[in-house]
């Protein structure tokens, strides 16, 4: 089931920062970067973020966030994480299914993920998405760019 998160409760910011730090540290081990944002982040950042947030709950249990930022027609991609114990299970594509299909007036999604997170990837050229760009953001972080256009 799919839910949105009020993320200005600290108790809910708390769910998803447990559920952040699960999931980027295995994106930092696969990409050999340590450093990442989302690892450094307090619930604080979480509440004061204006991202909007959706769950994914399997038994009650929060197992996948995707959080973003509407603006004008275009989709910003801020969060997808799932639990590790909940890998392979679709829920990603699940969170950017209702995400595309609830949304209303998006005419683009946009997400980044470093170049290195091949399940990532794949899983955004599966959904649709192209690459458009490819940057280093610092010594030992490289991301991918992707955008979707919908019509």
């Amino acid at each position: 089931m799919i839910q949105k998160i009020d993320i200005t409760q600290e108790a809910e910011a708390l769910k998803v920062l447990r559920l952040q730090y699960q999931s980027y540290r295995i994106e930092a081990e696969m990409i050999g970067f340590d450093q990442l944002p989302p690892l450094k982040e307090t619930s604080a950042d979480l509440q004061q973020s204006r991202e909007t947030f959706y769950g994914y709950y399997e038994q009650n249990e929060l197992s996948g966030v995707i959080s973003f930022k509407h603006d004008q027609g275009v989709i910003d991609i801020h969060r997808l994480m799932v639990h590790p114990s909940h890998f392979r299970k679709g829920i990603a594509n699940k969170l950017l299914c209702e995400l595309e299909m609830n949304e209303k007036d998006v005419k683009s999604l946009v997400v980044s993920t470093g170049s290195k997170n091949l399940p990532a990837i794949d899983l955004y050229i599966k959904f649709g998405f192209e690459v458009i760009a490819e940057k280093e953001i610092t010594q030992g972080l490289r991301l991918t760019f992707f955008k979707k256009e919908l019509f």
